[in-house]
């Protein structure tokens, strides 16, 4: 946004920083913390701390620096209160769990390392923050957050860099912190959503977490439903599959009944439906035009009850039936197989333009990491402490989180 849109908005933004930072209770921690966001929205090809304190002189670049990067602000409080006013105004249909890379020149910032990120599609130089995100059709806000710790950064690792301990201590990393997968982070996010209070609606993630048959039993646990893509390796079985019992041999207790026969992939069930059992479904209006009307979004999928046969889920129900869940395969007219498949435990009466719909929801938060990091300045921080990368995506959040507001605020002209 421009300087005059930003001052047009002053009010706002007070009224919103004051409820957001309600818990910075140290003096200046609250107005700098208004400086930083009106910052972030300004104009300007560099978000980081000097460009951005020179664009707005309301504060000196030392102490917006010190704000962000050494104060010991506490950032779940304001993401605690992000969650609870975005959920009320985006409405969520799904919260959804994703990842995504910071591109890095050295190695002094925390937990960066050469690693696989969607960002640039390749291994490479880079930190990975995974991020929730509260997400409806017309609205989306990432309200958490967690830096992935690599094993070179974890002391207790076998993988660990000769001099790991010198890095951790150079970037303030907290002895208790280690390298945790992504999808077990993921799983720590939804458990602090939830401890804040908020209900969750169904799961949506990629299938970086998806084909994890322990993510996907960790959330059965918690009885969260789930619409989350997988690979087309993933294994199940069709539903009508029965189990047997191995033969009994004369000694202890008649062994447990089990699926004997190997269970097909995902791709191989879709294979054996065929083509010709696919339908239609349309999800939504997208932005392309043609003849002057948005052109609606549309493919064909097939919907099958499989039983997934996951580690996870046989050591879950061992001695029963696994449980019948759909199997959402995209096979899009004139492709000669299948481009992608979801698992969801969403009940069998769930119409199957809403199951489509869930599944194809990332799109929302594929604009999130659009907005923040060309808009915001999400990947511009160059900090080198844990503290300072979680203050400054938590800031980048509540921008994120004023900006969706406006757009849903029928009286107010959207900001750019």
């Amino acid at each position: 946004m421009d300087i005059l849109r930003v001052e047009l908005l002053r009010a706002q933004l007070l009224d919103f920083t004051t409820d957001v930072f309600a818990s910075l209770t140290r003096a200046g921690w609250r107005d700098r913390g208004e400086c930083y966001l009106r910052g972030l929205m300004l104009d300007g090809k560099r978000k980081s701390i000097q460009p951005m304190a020179a664009r707005v002189p309301q504060v000196h670049e030392q102490a917006l620096n010190h704000f962000v990067t050494s104060s010991p602000w506490d950032p779940v409080p304001v993401r605690r209160r992000l969650a609870q006013k975005m959920s009320g105004a985006v409405d969520p249909q799904a919260w959804v769990l994703d990842d995504t890379g910071y591109l890095k020149n050295g190695n002094a910032s925390p937990c960066v390392a050469r690693q696989y990120t969607g960002t640039a599609g390749k291994v490479t130089n880079c930190q990975v923050g995974v991020s929730l995100h509260v997400a409806s059709q017309v609205a989306s806000c990432p309200v958490n957050w967690r830096l992935f710790v690599p094993e070179r950064w974890d002391p207790a690792s076998a993988k660990a860099a000769p001099d790991v301990h010198a890095r951790r201590a150079k970037a303030a990393i907290p002895d208790e912190v280690g390298h945790r997968e992504k999808w077990r982070l993921g799983l720590d996010m939804i458990d602090e959503v939830i401890d804040w209070d908020l209900t969750p609606p169904p799961l949506v993630a990629d299938a970086g977490y998806g084909e994890i048959g322990e993510f996907r039993q960790g959330l059965e646990d918690r009885d969260i439903r789930y619409v989350v893509q997988v690979a087309c390796t993933v294994t199940a079985y069709p539903e009508s599959v029965q189990r047997t019992a191995p033969p009994y041999r004369g000694n202890g207790p008649y062994p447990v009944q089990i699926y004997r026969e190997a269970s097909p992939t995902v791709k191989q069930l879709a294979r054996a439906a065929g083509r010709s059992a696919a339908r239609t479904v349309t999800w939504r209006q997208g932005s392309k035009r043609r003849g002057g009307a948005t052109m609606a979004m549309r493919s064909t999928f097939l919907f099958l009850p499989v039983r997934p046969a996951a580690t996870a889920h046989r050591r879950a129900h061992q001695g029963q039936d696994l449980p019948v869940r759909w199997l959402i395969v995209e096979w899009p007219p004139g492709a000669p197989e299948p481009t992608k498949y979801w698992l969801s435990d969403l009940p069998a009466t769930t119409p199957r333009a809403e199951l489509v719909r869930l599944a194809k929801l990332r799109w929302r938060i594929e604009h999130d990491y659009r907005e923040l990091k060309d808009g915001l300045g999400l990947d511009h921080y160059e900090g080198r402490t844990w503290n300072g990368w979680h203050h400054h995506v938590t800031l980048v959040s509540a921008a994120h989180a004023f900006c969706t507001l406006q757009r849903l605020d029928p009286k107010a002209p959207a900001p750019a």
